[in-house]
């Protein structure tokens, strides 16, 4: 999907449309009082919105409209760096909830069409239309529009299509002629539309392997491919030399997987300013609070239990720090989950600020799987914690 957190907003304010638009965050007092003043979103002036060069605070930006991606803006770029590069932009809340409803509306539309999909998170999907009627029609072509169209008819956003012979170079494809784009790549097009694209360019290839490939004087695809495979295993490892060889070579026989089950929910927030674990006590103990019911409530809707219990510190200084428990029962109760993570907390040193904390709940299973082997267990019920011994103020707080 085009832009997708930042489309669905400009469906509610069609007045931004073509303007630079920032979305990161959630929701704040000037986004309530617009709300107050205004009633119907369409009846906002543009001139009467938040803009990114009096945001402050530590958000991130989720994406960005293709007008403000011209001044260099883009997604996970902190919106303080954001505002002085592109000082006009509008900057709007995410609202997860209607990035939901649309996600579940696109991928019933291409459902509804080519059933055989995989869903790859809340805007990507792969789409395997080999047995699709007419799927072949023009490469491809002509069931990429039909998909694009009726997604457009449905919720008036638009996505853009790569199709290829394997999932590698569709993802890569994708990304040729956005927005609104479909891009087809056949095997005889690797050397020509491939190899000349960047390393990174390969799902997979990330900052550090890119830098190493930098350091070895490896900078496009092509030059990857002309290198020999024991050569790249020998500098990056059995397998993921390997891999790197035949990425370049644009081979991949991944299928498209129709059902997976998530290993981990978890939830996490970034502070506007840096919580002390001492003065913003209070404060903190909502937050930790609300993260372990969201987590709940998230298992609860999508029907799994999990086992591990793991809770995500990062202090002022960017250094993260983790920590998990394993319970002997499943659970999706928010309040078990709070007391185990409560209980991590004094595993970990709290004598510094913090910018963000996480919650995450993992060995998940189908709350029905997990029901029988909680039966088939030994233990009935999970064993009740020791009384809690004295601890130091800045073990209490939350």
């Amino acid at each position: 999907m085009d832009a997708f957190f930042a489309s669905v907003e400009l469906l509610r304010y069609p007045q931004l449309k073509g303007l630079p638009v920032v979305i990161g965050g959630g929701r704040r007092p000037a986004d309530d009082a617009l709300a107050q003043a205004y009633g119907a979103s369409e009846r906002i002036p543009v001139e009467a919105f938040p803009r990114l060069r009096d945001y402050v605070g530590r958000g991130v930006i989720t994406t960005a409209t293709y007008a403000a991606r011209q001044f260099g803006v883009g997604s996970a770029m902190g919106m303080m760096k954001a505002a002085r590069l592109c000082p006009q932009a509008i900057v709007l809340p995410v609202d997860f909830d209607e990035v939901r409803r649309y996600s579940r509306l696109f991928k019933d539309t291409i459902m509804e069409i080519a059933p055989l999909m995989e869903d790859r998170g809340v805007d990507e999907v792969y789409i395997d239309f080999t047995e699709v009627p007419g799927g072949q029609r023009e490469g491809g072509r002509s069931l990429a529009r039909l998909i694009q169209r009726s997604i457009f008819d449905r919720t008036g956003l638009s996505c853009s299509i790569g199709v290829a012979p394997n999932k590698l170079i569709a993802k890569m494809a994708s990304e040729f002629n956005k927005p609104n784009g479909i891009s087809i790549v056949h095997d005889s097009d690797l050397q020509t539309l491939i190899w000349p694209l960047a390393c990174r360019k390969i799902n997979g290839i990330g900052p550090k392997s890119e830098a190493k490939l930098l350091a070895l004087n490896i900078r496009s695809i092509g030059e990857l491919a002309a290198c020999a495979p024991d050569w790249l295993i020998q500098h990056f490892g059995q397998a993921t030399g390997a891999w790197m060889h035949e990425a370049a070579w644009g081979r991949d026989d991944r299928p498209v997987i129709t059902h997976s089950e998530p290993v981990s929910m978890s939830r996490e927030t970034t502070f506007e300013r840096d919580l002390h674990p001492v003065r913003d006590r209070s404060e903190l103990g909502a937050i930790f609070t609300s993260l372990c019911e969201r987590v709940a409530a998230d298992l609860q809707r999508k029907g799994y239990r999990g086992r591990t219990i793991g809770i995500k510190l990062r202090y002022e200084d960017f250094r993260s720090l983790t920590r998990d428990q394993t319970l002997e029962q499943t659970t999706d109760d928010a309040r078990t989950i709070r007391q185990a993570a409560g209980q991590l907390l004094k595993r970990v040193p709290l004598d510094r600020r913090l910018r963000l904390l996480g919650v995450r709940v993992g060995s998940l299973l189908k709350a029905g799987a997990a029901a029988d082997d909680a039966r088939d267990d030994d233990t009935a019920a999970l064993s009740p914690d020791p009384a809690p011994q004295p601890a130091a103020p800045s073990e209490q707080l939350f």
